[in-house]
Protein backbone atom coordinates (compact mmCIF):
# COMPACT_ATOMS: atom_id res chain seq x y z
CA UNK A 1 0.00 0.00 0.00
CA UNK A 2 3.13 2.46 0.94
CA UNK A 3 4.65 1.43 -2.58
CA UNK A 4 1.11 2.44 -4.27
CA UNK A 5 0.79 6.12 -2.47
CA UNK A 6 3.98 6.65 -3.29
CA UNK A 7 3.93 6.11 -6.65
CA UNK A 8 0.77 8.31 -6.79
CA UNK A 9 2.17 10.82 -4.78
CA UNK A 10 5.55 10.48 -7.88
CA UNK A 11 3.16 10.80 -10.93
CA UNK A 12 1.21 13.86 -9.40
CA UNK A 13 4.29 16.04 -8.55
CA UNK A 14 5.81 14.94 -11.98
CA UNK A 15 2.21 15.87 -13.38
CA UNK A 16 2.77 19.28 -11.23
CA UNK A 17 6.36 19.94 -12.80
CA UNK A 18 5.27 19.63 -16.61
CA UNK A 19 2.23 21.61 -16.06
CA UNK A 20 4.50 24.40 -14.24
CA UNK A 21 7.06 24.46 -16.92
CA UNK A 22 4.63 24.55 -20.05
CA UNK A 23 2.72 27.29 -18.19
CA UNK A 24 6.24 29.53 -17.94
CA UNK A 25 7.33 28.45 -21.52
CA UNK A 26 3.55 29.20 -22.50
CA UNK A 27 4.12 32.64 -20.79
CA UNK A 28 7.45 33.69 -21.55
CA UNK A 29 6.76 33.49 -25.72
CA UNK A 30 3.38 35.27 -25.18
CA UNK A 31 2.72 39.38 -25.69
CA UNK A 32 4.91 39.02 -29.45
CA UNK A 33 2.73 39.54 -32.07
CA UNK A 34 2.01 43.16 -31.77
CA UNK A 35 -1.75 43.65 -31.14
CA UNK A 36 -1.00 44.92 -27.69
CA UNK A 37 -0.21 48.55 -27.27
CA UNK A 38 2.60 49.23 -25.39
CA UNK A 39 1.47 50.65 -21.26
CA UNK A 40 2.55 54.14 -19.95
CA UNK A 41 3.86 52.42 -16.83
CA UNK A 42 6.87 50.09 -16.31
CA UNK A 43 8.53 49.17 -13.10
CA UNK A 44 11.87 50.49 -12.47
CA UNK A 45 13.75 47.33 -12.93
CA UNK A 46 12.17 46.82 -16.46
CA UNK A 47 13.56 50.49 -17.40
CA UNK A 48 16.82 50.24 -16.29
CA UNK A 49 17.61 46.85 -17.95
CA UNK A 50 16.04 48.00 -21.14
CA UNK A 51 17.44 51.20 -21.73
CA UNK A 52 20.49 50.22 -23.28
CA UNK A 53 19.01 48.12 -25.43
CA UNK A 54 16.58 50.58 -26.87
CA UNK A 55 18.77 53.08 -27.19
CA UNK A 56 20.92 50.58 -29.97
CA UNK A 57 18.04 49.67 -31.58
CA UNK A 58 16.85 53.35 -31.48
CA UNK A 59 19.40 55.25 -33.23
CA UNK A 60 20.23 52.70 -36.29
CA UNK A 61 16.18 53.41 -37.12
CA UNK A 62 16.60 57.11 -36.03
CA UNK A 63 19.98 57.69 -38.24
CA UNK A 64 17.89 55.95 -42.10
CA UNK A 65 15.19 58.12 -41.37
CA UNK A 66 16.83 61.68 -40.68
CA UNK A 67 16.87 63.87 -43.62
CA UNK A 68 19.95 66.58 -43.40
CA UNK A 69 18.67 68.52 -46.77
CA UNK A 70 15.95 67.57 -49.98
CA UNK A 71 16.17 68.95 -53.04
CA UNK A 72 14.02 68.94 -56.56
CA UNK A 73 14.77 69.49 -59.70
CA UNK A 74 15.83 68.13 -63.47
CA UNK A 75 12.22 67.63 -64.27
CA UNK A 76 11.13 65.62 -61.25
CA UNK A 77 14.42 64.07 -59.82
CA UNK A 78 14.21 64.34 -56.08
CA UNK A 79 17.46 64.24 -53.74
CA UNK A 80 17.73 63.52 -50.43
CA UNK A 81 21.03 63.70 -48.16
CA UNK A 82 20.35 61.57 -45.24
CA UNK A 83 24.26 61.59 -44.11
CA UNK A 84 27.05 63.10 -43.65
CA UNK A 85 30.28 61.80 -42.09
CA UNK A 86 33.93 62.75 -41.11
CA UNK A 87 35.74 60.07 -41.09
CA UNK A 88 39.24 59.20 -39.18
CA UNK A 89 41.39 58.57 -41.92
CA UNK A 90 40.50 62.57 -43.00
CA UNK A 91 37.19 61.78 -45.78
CA UNK A 92 33.82 62.84 -45.68
CA UNK A 93 30.91 60.07 -46.42
CA UNK A 94 27.89 61.71 -48.06
CA UNK A 95 25.16 59.32 -48.61
CA UNK A 96 21.59 59.69 -49.70
CA UNK A 97 18.36 58.74 -52.15
CA UNK A 98 17.72 59.47 -55.34
CA UNK A 99 13.72 59.18 -56.38
CA UNK A 100 12.86 59.60 -60.55
CA UNK A 101 9.19 61.43 -60.89
CA UNK A 102 9.84 61.77 -64.27
CA UNK A 103 8.29 59.60 -66.86
CA UNK A 104 10.96 57.80 -68.01
CA UNK A 105 14.09 55.94 -67.11
CA UNK A 106 16.35 58.42 -65.35
CA UNK A 107 20.46 57.79 -66.18
CA UNK A 108 21.90 60.62 -64.27
CA UNK A 109 24.30 61.39 -67.61
CA UNK A 110 24.82 65.08 -66.32
CA UNK A 111 25.54 64.01 -62.73
CA UNK A 112 29.16 62.10 -63.93
CA UNK A 113 30.93 65.90 -64.58
CA UNK A 114 32.59 67.63 -67.17
CA UNK A 115 36.47 66.41 -66.45
CA UNK A 116 37.81 63.90 -68.89
CA UNK A 117 39.15 62.04 -66.32
CA UNK A 118 35.40 61.34 -65.19
CA UNK A 119 34.43 59.74 -68.31
CA UNK A 120 34.59 56.48 -67.19
CA UNK A 121 32.38 56.71 -64.76
CA UNK A 122 28.88 56.59 -66.93
CA UNK A 123 26.23 57.08 -64.93
CA UNK A 124 26.82 58.01 -62.16
CA UNK A 125 27.36 60.81 -58.98
CA UNK A 126 30.92 61.45 -59.42
CA UNK A 127 30.62 65.41 -60.62
CA UNK A 128 29.36 66.06 -56.99
CA UNK A 129 31.16 68.49 -55.43
CA UNK A 130 31.37 70.38 -51.58
CA UNK A 131 31.35 73.64 -51.08
CA UNK A 132 32.57 74.98 -47.79
CA UNK A 133 30.98 78.76 -48.16
CA UNK A 134 33.28 79.49 -44.82
CA UNK A 135 36.46 78.07 -46.44
CA UNK A 136 35.71 79.38 -49.59
CA UNK A 137 36.71 76.40 -51.41
CA UNK A 138 35.25 73.50 -53.11
CA UNK A 139 35.75 69.91 -52.62
CA UNK A 140 35.46 67.00 -55.65
CA UNK A 141 34.30 63.67 -55.25
CA UNK A 142 38.05 61.13 -54.61
CA UNK A 143 39.28 58.64 -57.77
CA UNK A 144 41.72 55.93 -57.64
CA UNK A 145 44.38 55.84 -59.40
CA UNK A 146 42.03 54.87 -62.65
CA UNK A 147 40.21 57.45 -62.30
CA UNK A 148 37.10 55.71 -60.99
CA UNK A 149 35.25 57.61 -58.39
CA UNK A 150 34.52 56.70 -54.93
CA UNK A 151 30.62 57.01 -55.50
CA UNK A 152 28.15 55.43 -56.35
CA UNK A 153 27.15 54.43 -60.12
CA UNK A 154 23.47 54.05 -60.86
CA UNK A 155 24.04 51.14 -63.61
CA UNK A 156 21.44 50.29 -65.86
CA UNK A 157 19.38 54.10 -64.38
CA UNK A 158 16.54 54.32 -61.77
CA UNK A 159 13.36 53.70 -63.44
CA UNK A 160 9.88 55.43 -63.28
CA UNK A 161 8.52 56.28 -59.63
CA UNK A 162 11.98 54.32 -58.05
CA UNK A 163 14.08 55.33 -55.32
CA UNK A 164 17.77 54.54 -55.42
CA UNK A 165 20.77 54.75 -52.44
CA UNK A 166 24.18 56.30 -53.00
CA UNK A 167 27.13 57.15 -51.51
CA UNK A 168 30.10 59.34 -52.26
CA UNK A 169 33.35 60.67 -50.50
CA UNK A 170 35.30 63.81 -50.23
CA UNK A 171 38.35 64.51 -48.49
CA UNK A 172 37.22 66.50 -45.20
CA UNK A 173 36.87 70.01 -44.80
CA UNK A 174 39.14 71.12 -41.57
CA UNK A 175 37.29 70.30 -38.30
CA UNK A 176 35.80 73.86 -37.41
CA UNK A 177 33.62 73.52 -40.55
CA UNK A 178 30.42 71.86 -39.48
CA UNK A 179 28.43 72.68 -42.68
CA UNK A 180 28.62 72.61 -46.27
CA UNK A 181 26.55 72.60 -49.52
CA UNK A 182 26.23 69.35 -51.43
CA UNK A 183 25.86 70.04 -55.17
CA UNK A 184 25.55 67.83 -58.80
CA UNK A 185 24.38 68.39 -61.96
CA UNK A 186 22.04 71.04 -62.40
CA UNK A 187 20.51 70.37 -59.30
CA UNK A 188 20.40 73.16 -56.46
CA UNK A 189 22.98 73.50 -53.47
CA UNK A 190 21.70 71.07 -50.44
CA UNK A 191 22.94 72.95 -47.33
CA UNK A 192 24.19 69.84 -44.83
CA UNK A 193 24.91 69.59 -41.39
CA UNK A 194 28.52 67.38 -41.21
CA UNK A 195 28.57 64.49 -38.10
CA UNK A 196 31.75 63.00 -36.55
CA UNK A 197 31.85 59.32 -37.75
Amino acid sequence: MDLRHTMKGRRAMAAVAISTGLLLTVSGCGGGDGGDKPKATSSSSQSDKGSDDSAKQASPTATQDQVLAEVKGENGITLTVTSAKRDQGGFLTVEGTVTNNTDSVWIAENWRGDERELSKNGASIAGAGLIDQKGKKKYLILRDTSGRCLCTQFTGGVRQGETAQWFAQFPAPPAGTSAVDFQVGSMPPASIEISEG
